[in-house]
């Protein structure tokens, strides 16, 4: 977020007994420096300290010449011991300081834009005590540790958070990095300061690796539900660290982004404050799919002019409209975010035209009244969508988001998106939680209607039931996948006959609600009975329900696969699959072994000779098992197919000729040597050897230019591989079958190409990729496409190449074809 920079004030009057003048500083520097120390209006007639607890909306006074002085700043006369006092008393005021660290002028100034009378002295008690501590610590980037703690609490000074979260910010990491302790910080700045810092202090010291992770962030829901700020001052130490990942390790960097994305956006989002958990989703967003991000970015920078021009017909047209009927309203163009655009692509499975193109509008009135009165202006001129209008002013959503929605037929038929609503509105739905802060005396004065986050910070239910939750769950892992499936989702609350509430995710059956009880209740599940009925086990529970679950004593009694189809909760789901890995895994090896030992017998190869331990186990590696028996198990799960385990054991030995030809040795003492077939040049040459058969292998389609070597198969061809083949391994342990070889390429020699194109999935996606190849003359062999849930189409095309020389050109021209983010050449598995 920018900082704001430090108004340019003079003193101005704050009694009637002062009526004498003040001077004018007479530089930039120091007239800057006073920015953040000169008095501002606070005082009453009787000269005593405001409630340093109360925050105003109060901006900086105007610049302007003090009663009394000349144009030079100089006193047109000599003031009365009066009028001393008072200027003196008036510089002594609590929330004045005699100086302020340059470094903290932003800071201040950000700060007293939302609380002009805070007491800033703390803030530069908080700094000083901060820069102390972390002297000669230093971040990743080369810069004073103390920037990060700086940057924090401006984050938080732009969102308009109170003194003392800024105090917690500044001291954050002082307890853990430092020697300074939580008593010293209890005695230097009170109570309420040490809970906070206590409460977003990180937990590590001591790495254990996910159990530790997920310890933390069970403490950090516990002190949330506290104090709300400890997550505000959390949000705000992710988001300046996540600004400077550039300087992690590529690792380190992607793990940060994705416990970003999982948990902590999905909290600013429970919490209400949307600028940090955009910013925060597009920061992760762009770490953790760069490609993909970048694709986006290009999408949306070319679409913009065309947007941009419906967007001004649209708000010209509305601000008109809503002038007309004399309301007064400030009409604004929606952002659209690169992250929110992907999941919107992802979860309705729409093309990037179709969500871009999609204007969307906010109108900010002043009163609620205003707001029903504009939806009405907006539906007499403007054809509404039915079905489309949302009202959350009469029923907020629990982060207290209010605002009227609705969608109606703009401009050339295209939808329009609109949002009504108040400033003070606004206020929380940008900032959240944090507007109980920034907002605490414009939501006394505006209408009761308005509901403000202050009149219900403390029966934050959601918060509350994460406590409960939190004390009931030993395994801080099993919490974590928990609380990650929670945020993604809305909730039912459902009782149990004894009337205990239980939450679940919206859409859950009673089978749901067994687990929630206990793992083996849920196991054992064979009926349910809701609010007194018999209900099938996939019955959708709804809010209020009292639910009886059945369970069965047989030993034989287990869950079934098909529960895995409705079950909706992360913890029932995760318990199914764990029963199946233990109860299952036998019948699936055995599965598994009998696939393997069909497919190869449906192409004639030999068992014995192909089912090596060896060749097993490094397939097992390759595809990340832990061993042979893991690899019969995936395969009698269906998660590998038992053809592509073949295709791989086949390659070991030159390809399925190879194979086939150990065969054929076992029954014919010897056969003649192959030759190559007329008019078919691999161009290749043995060192030594003429006139025999040479074959370019499939496993790793080489091409000149590549560094290869030769493989003798058993009826003494040659088998030409790439030096980083996947079979390399397997065929240079037999070193007395291995011969040298060149490239000598012809004018009748072909070689066999694949490349992997990437793209983000739309209608005629293939149809343009397909053209843009054969625009460059090659014939396409094959080609295959997949679409992952993300709707990432992934192709693979097989074609033949004279010159391979040109494959760079053709994948820049693949490269150009819209949407697509990346293309390039596949060397295994073509």
């Amino acid at each position: 977020m920018s900082q704001e920079s430090a108004p340019n004030v003079a003193v101005a009057e704050t009694s009637q007994a002062d009526t004498g003048s003040t001077t004018a500083k007479g530089t930039a520097k120091d007239a800057k420096r006073d920015a953040a120390v000169l008095p501002f209006p606070g005082r009453d007639q009787a000269g005593a300290e405001p409630d340093r607890g109360a925050e105003e909306r109060n901006t900086a006074p105007e610049v302007r010449a003090a009663p009394g002085t000349n144009q030079l700043g100089m006193f047109s006369s000599v003031p009365s011991g009066r009028r001393v006092r008072a200027r003196l008393s008036r510089f002594n005021a609590p929330w004045q300081s005699a100086s302020v660290s340059e470094e903290l002028e932003p800071l201040i100034a950000a700060h007293r834009a939302a609380h002009p009378k805070a007491d800033i002295r703390v803030l530069q008690k908080a700094y000083e005590t901060a820069r102390q501590w972390h002297e000669g610590q230093f971040r990743k980037s080369g810069d004073p540790y103390i920037t990060h703690p700086l940057a924090v609490a401006s984050i938080l000074a732009d969102l308009g958070m109170d003194t003392t979260t800024l105090v917690a910010a500044l001291l954050h990491d002082t307890i853990e990095d430092t020697p300074y302790t939580l008593e010293q910080a209890k005695t230097d700045f009170g109570d309420e300061v040490a809970l906070l810092v206590d409460g977003v202090t990180k937990l590590d010291k001591v790495k254990l690796g996910d159990s530790a992770k997920a310890e933390t962030i069970r403490k950090m829901v516990v002190s949330t539900a506290k104090d709300p700020r400890v997550l505000v001052v959390k949000l705000a130490d992710r988001l300046h660290n996540m600004r400077t990942l550039t300087f992690l390790p590529q690792a380190k960097r992607e793990q940060k982004a994705r416990e970003t994305l999982e948990i902590l956006a999905p909290l600013a989002h429970r919490l209400g404050m949307n600028t940090v958990k955009w910013e925060l989703e597009d920061l992760s967003f762009a770490t953790l799919f760069p490609k993909r991000y970048k694709e986006i970015q290009r999408l949306v920078s070319d679409h913009t002019p065309q947007r941009d021009n419906l967007l001004r017909q649209v708000t010209e047209r509305v601000q008109s409209d809503l002038r007309g009927s004399k309301i007064n309203a400030k009409v604004t163009g929606r952002p659209k975010h690169l992250y929110s655009i992907y999941q919107k692509m992802i979860v309705r499975g729409r093309d990037f035209n179709e969500i871009y193109d999609l204007v969307g509008v906010r109108i900010l009135v002043d009163t609620v009244r205003d707001c029903y009165a504009a939806l009405g202006v907006i539906h007499a001129a403007w054809q509404p969508v039915p079905g489309r209008f949302k009202d959350y002013i009469a029923m907020p959503k629990m982060n207290f988001y209010q605002s009227l929605h609705t969608t109606v037929i703009g401009p050339n038929g295209k939808p329009v998106e609109m949002q009504i609503r108040t400033h003070a509105m606004h206020g929380t739905a940008e900032y959240g939680i944090a507007a109980h802060w920034k907002y605490k005396e414009g939501a006394k004065s505006s209408s009761s209607t308005v509901v403000s986050p202050s009149s219900h910070i403390d029966g934050m239910t959601w918060l509350r039931q994460l406590l409960d939750w939190q004390r009931e769950t030993s395994d801080p892992g099993e919490f974590l996948d928990a609380l990650r499936h929670d945020l993604s989702s809305q909730e039912v609350f459902v009782f149990t006959p004894k009337g205990e509430v239980i939450a679940l995710p919206n859409g859950s059956t009673p089978v749901d609600f067994a687990y929630a009880v206990h793992t083996e209740v849920g196991h054992r599940c064979i009926g349910a009975r809701v609010n007194s009925k018999l209900v099938p086990l996939e019955s959708v529970l709804s809010n209020g329900d009292v639910i009886e679950i059945f369970t069965s004593k047989s030993e034989s009694a287990g869950p079934t696969q098909d529960w895995l189809g409705f079950v909706k909760s992360s913890r029932a789901r995760t318990k199914i699959r764990q029963y199946f890995n233990k109860e299952r895994r036998d019948e699936a090896i055995d599965a598994g072994k009998d696939s393997l030992a069909r497919a190869m017998r449906r192409q004639g190869l030999p068992l014995q000779r192909l089912l090596t331990a060896g060749g097993l186990l490094a397939i097992a590696r390759e595809l990340h098992l832990s061993d042979i028996t893991s690899l019969y198990a995936a395969v009698g799960e269906g998660q590998v197919s038992a053809q592509s385990v073949v295709q791989r054991l086949v390659a070991g030995y030159g390809g399925e000729e190879g194979a086939i030809e150990d065969i054929a040795e076992t029954t014919v003492p010897t056969r003649p040597s192959r030759t190559r077939a007329p008019g078919h040049d691999p161009g290749v040459a043995v060192k030594g050897v003429s006139n025999v058969w040479i074959k370019l292998a499939r496993c790793c389609t080489p091409v000149p230019g590549d560094q290869v070597y030769g493989f003798m198969t058993r009826s003494g061809g040659i088998s030409v591989h790439r030096e980083d083949c996947v079979n390399t391994p397997d065929l240079k342990a037999q070193p007395e079958r291995l011969v040298e070889v060149t490239w000598k390429p012809t004018a009748g020699s072909m070689f066999l190409v694949a490349i992997q194109v990437e793209a983000l999935d739309r209608h005629k996606l293939l149809a343009d990729i397909t053209r843009a190849l054969s625009e460059e003359r090659v014939n396409i062999l094959s080609a295959t496409v997949t679409t992952t849930r993300d709707r990432i189409a992934v192709s693979r095309f097989s074609f033949e190449m004279a010159d391979p020389k040109h494959l760079g050109h053709l994948l820049n021209a693949v490269r150009g074809v819209e949407g697509v983010m990346d293309a390039y050449r596949v060397t295994s598995g073509a």
